[in-house]
């Protein structure tokens, strides 16, 4: 390396919802010399990221353009509608687009769900953020309806939230500029994401084979008993459970017959 080049780097972006730090600890694990830099943008804003590659890779919410944009969906997201603590709903685990046709729904300008129409009554006007709109649910302006995660980040005490049904759910995926400029550090990122070892055949390094240790011969050099030793043999016979040796043999011979009398 000379004086001008720069230590290899990866840098990851990620939206509200995700969290990357699983990922991010294997990584560092397996790619100790290779700094791992973290990028929260917004899901309207990822997309632009990776193409203007301000980032190597990142995790984006479905659906992305695949024109110059490579992506690998990694899950899909329960959606939640978030209430207050009090609301009527909380006396259900479940509930469906239509039971929210009298209530006020708040849709914020960076709402990830892919809406034909969002349930309920429109508000006035339309929040600025998720966030944003977390705070007039909690001051009994209206409901929300996320992906779960994004409950979750934003959760307050005086609030709460219930599955709902029959509205889209939010695609969590990994991507990437289709003309990276790292192929090997995004190649060994995927790996780590879809759970690859790190002796995967499609990892960066993976760990060579270690050769198998010869078993030292007991005995002397192989196939040669040694010096007055049978090699487990008598006489070029397999030495069985009733075969006797040698002195055995003798001693069974002296007893054979009956003894004489003495005149």
């Amino acid at each position: 390396m000379t004086g001008s080049e720069e230590p290899p780097s990866f840098r990851l972006a990620y939206v509200p919802g995700v969290t990357p730090s699983k990922w991010v600890r294997i990584w560092s694990e397996r790619l100790p010399d290779v700094p791992l830099t973290l990028d929260a943008v917004s899901a309207a804003e990822a997309p632009a990221v990776l193409r203007g590659r301000g980032a190597d890779a990142g995790f984006v919410r479905l659906p992305v353009d695949r024109t110059d944009l490579s992506a690998i969906p990694l899950y899909t997201e329960t959606t939640v509608v978030v209430v207050p603590r009090d609301h009527l709903f909380t006396a259900v685990e479940e509930v469906s687009a239509e039971e929210l046709a009298d209530d006020i729904v708040l849709h914020p300008l960076d709402d990830t769900l892919d809406w034909e129409r969002p349930p309920g009554l429109p508000a006035f006007e339309r929040p600025a953020t998720t966030e944003d709109a977390v705070e007039l649910v909690a001051a009994g302006v209206g409901l929300l309806v996320v992906p779960l995660s994004l409950a979750r980040l934003y959760h307050r005490k005086d609030l709460t939230y219930r599955t709902i049904t029959g509205v889209p759910e939010s695609r969590v995926a990994l991507a990437w500029p289709q003309e990276e400029t790292t192929p090997d550090l995004v190649e060994e990122f995927i790996g780590i994401v879809r759970g690859r070892t790190v002796n995967s055949t499609r990892g960066r390094t993976p760990t060579p084979p270690q050769p198998k240790q010869k078993r030292a011969d007991k005995g002397g050099a192989k196939g040669k008993p040694a010096a007055g030793s049978t090699g487990g043999k008598t006489g070029g016979k397999p030495v069985g459970k009733n075969t006797r040796g040698a002195s055995g043999a003798a001693k069974s011979g002296a007893k054979r017959g009956k003894p004489r009398r003495r005149p």
